[in-house]
């Protein structure tokens, strides 16, 4: 079981991370590994103010990266995963750019995909990281 947390200064690269690299080989889960999930978190052009250029996310770190980790092992727990890696964007992210990656690793993908729900739900409320819409 594995958890990686990293938060980046600007945009992550699009559908690319070494930390997001599935690898059906994490040290206890090898050849057990049935489904690997990634979801990536792109800037849309419209935000509840209307159209936006980017976002700039803020993060209070070292506490985000702390809560980060404690979310995703906790997840990793609860689903019984064998992989969880997160990585979220802090500073400029543009419309059409990458702000968060999240990868789940599991037997099947039942409890990956649930599992990847109630982190995304789970993060937005408790993890101390903002965005502002720029216009």
């Amino acid at each position: 079981m594995s958890v990686t947390v990293e938060i980046t200064e600007g945009p992550l690269k699009r559908g690319s991370s070494d930390r997001a690299v599935p690898t059906n080989g994490v040290a206890g889960s090898a050849g057990s590994t049935g489904a690997s999930v990634i979801f990536e978190g792109i800037v849309r052009a419209q935000e509840e103010n209307g159209t936006i250029v980017a976002l700039d996310y803020e993060a209070y770190r070292p506490m985000a990266d702390r809560e980060l980790e404690r979310l995703a092992s906790d997840i990793l727990r609860a689903h019984g995963l064998h992989r969880i890696a997160v990585e979220h964007s802090v500073g400029h992210v543009r419309v059409g750019e990458v702000s968060f990656r999240l990868l789940i690793e599991s037997a099947h993908r039942t409890e990956a995909m649930r599992a990847m729900a109630e982190f995304i739900d789970r993060m937005k409320l408790d993890i101390p990281i903002w965005k502002r819409a720029v216009h």
